[in-house]
């Protein structure tokens, strides 16, 4: 529209506003509706019904988002202008973190019984009188320093901490926007939604609270980091091609005749943003000391719906955005999963802690998924999207295991000699684990051997038959630490003072039901492998 003077003024032209479909954004309205209740039931909701509220309101939500996925299939369009793809890929990741989401709530929400000292702040209180509950992995007040007797009172009272619902909200709405995001800006903003709760997430473990905070403060300094990045990948993309669509990004390199020198260097400082977000090689060194200090199911919560998340945006930039020049950043993509690889197999041999060994064996799966990107296909992209949804359901169990193998103290039991002859005690539990480090190692009759199967497939067909034989090595050497554990849990005799088994009921659903999805896929994968076939598509 064109302006008009009045008064001698200059109008400046009005902004058509963008059409809003909301009935494809659904999955992510509700979540972040729900988000938004939590937030309101804490401020209004009595202490005494808010854990009730809050995880029947984070369990609606997540259920009726699955829902709306679910009515979704078969979709692909844009919406918001644009700026939001639904697709096949989409909502396949969609529906995948969901599905983490509805098993890691109950996890996270899991409580036990509080310490009741005898005397001491706290010990005045009506709560006090009581034998309590509270959630078991978070603590009570977060504001509080460590060890202090403002903390003290707070578990004393019973407190239970439940802004961790509308943070995990949040946090999942980030990650649903993230993969779905056709142009910069919307993936710049999922990335801080999606990063933010998770930083506040990771400093609230009940024990260990230095670790925590200080796991919470690397990951939010190097996270700050790998989001400047990011962003001056998009100022670069934006200077190359007039545009933040990752279409528009597109058809100006194919229109390009000279050297794309600012889009190379783009791209490059967008790889930084997700590469560290997956955990990649060189941007790993966060990983380990992340998972280590974060309670146990915020650490499950990353390892699956993040590592989820930003491999599928990285998978849209790199086939949606910028396909015309393919032969410039799939060398680099190859040698980056070549050193993520060797660097998690090799890493993860030397570690004595168990949460430190799956960081780094998350490291090295990273590894294997890039080589299905560097395929730059569809054949690939369908194979990462089978490899991320068993390798999250995979994911969630291990973790849900270490968290049952504790300390007299309730303090998780992380270091591996601690978990010698684990097999004699609890055959069930070291036979789950066993089953899902197998699953890791790409053993037959697991569904890890299809994923990998299926990723070196792709490569392979994609004329990356180099990645495939150095992830085959690297797939040896992982074997040997995941083998070693085993061996340590049904071939080594118990310490003298062994550690105490807590299995509470959700997070017993959790190892059964992951132990069970690794088996079935592992035998009968024909159906996700179909599902995963038809959905690796991207609007354009």
């Amino acid at each position: 529209m064109s302006a008009e003077p009045t008064g001698g003024a200059i109008l400046a032209a009005s902004i058509p506003a963008p059409s809003i479909e909301y009935h494809v954004l659904a999955p992510i309205l509700v979540v972040f509706g729900a988000a938004v209740l939590g937030v309101l039931v804490d401020a209004f909701v009595p202490r005494a019904r808010r854990y009730a509220t809050q995880l029947t309101l984070t369990m609606a939500g997540l259920t009726a988002a699955l829902v709306a996925v679910i009515l979704l299939a078969g979709t692909s369009t844009t919406a918001v202008g644009g700026a939001v793809a639904v697709d096949g890929v989409t909502l396949f990741l969609q529906a995948t973190m969901l599905i983490v989401a509805i098993l890691v709530v109950p996890f996270a929400a899991e409580r036990g019984p509080l310490p009741r000292p005898r005397s001491g702040p706290g010990t005045w209180s009506r709560a006090a009188a009581a034998p309590g509950y509270g959630m078991d992995a978070f603590t009570p007040q977060a504001s509080a320093v460590p060890g202090s007797a403002t903390e003290r009172s707070a578990a004393t009272a019973g407190i239970t901490p439940t802004e961790v619902f509308p943070l995990l909200m949040l946090a999942l709405g980030g990650l649903l926007l993230f993969p779905a995001a056709n142009d910069l800006l919307t993936m710049f903003v999922a990335l801080e939604v999606l990063s933010l709760p998770l930083y506040l997430l990771c400093g609230l473990a009940r024990r260990r609270r230095l670790l925590s905070q200080e796991a919470a403060m690397k990951y939010f300094l190097l996270g700050a980091f790998s989001s400047a990045f990011f962003l001056y990948g998009v100022a670069l993309l934006y200077g190359q091609a007039g545009t933040v669509r990752l279409t528009g990004i597109a058809d100006a390199l194919a229109a390009e005749t000279g050297e794309p020198t600012l889009a190379l260097l783009g791209v490059a400082m967008l790889a930084v943003g997700l590469l560290f977000k997956i955990g990649a090689v060189p941007f790993q060194a966060w990983v380990p000391d992340v998972y280590q200090g974060a309670p146990t199911p915020v650490t499950a919560f990353m390892a699956a719906a993040t590592k989820v998340a930003a491999l599928g945006a990285l998978l849209r930039v790199l086939q949606v955005g910028v396909p015309g020049i393919a032969a410039d950043w799939r060398p680099v993509l190859a040698a980056v999963a070549v050193a993520t690889m060797l660097v998690g197999a090799v890493l993860a041999i030397t570690q004595t802690d168990m949460k430190r060994m799956l960081a780094y064996s998350s490291i090295a799966h990273t590894g294997f998924l890039l080589t299905a990107l560097v395929a730059a296909d569809d054949r690939g992209t369908s194979a990462t999207l089978f490899y991320l949804a068993v390798y999250a359901l995979g994911t969630l169990g291990a973790f849900a295991i270490v968290s049952t193998v504790r300390e007299a103290d309730g303090t998780e039991a992380t270091e591996l000699s601690r978990w010698a002859g684990l097999g004699r005690r609890s055959p069930w539990l070291a036979g789950a684990y066993a089953l899902l480090l197998l699953s890791f190692a790409g053993i037959p009759l697991t569904a890890g051997f299809v994923a990998k199967f299926a990723v070196f497939q792709a490569a392979a067909a994609g004329e990356a038959g180099f990645l495939v034989v150095i992830g085959v090595l690297a797939s040896a050497m992982a074997a040997f630490f995941y083998i070693r554990v085993i061996v340590l849990m049904f071939f080594t005799d118990p310490p003298a003072d062994p550690p105490v088994l807590a299995v509470p009921p959700a997070t017993t659903a959790l190892i059964g039901i992951s132990a069970a999805a690794t088996l079935f896929f592992g035998i009968v994968a024909q159906p996700l492998l179909n599902l995963a076939d038809s959905a690796g598509h991207f609007v354009r």
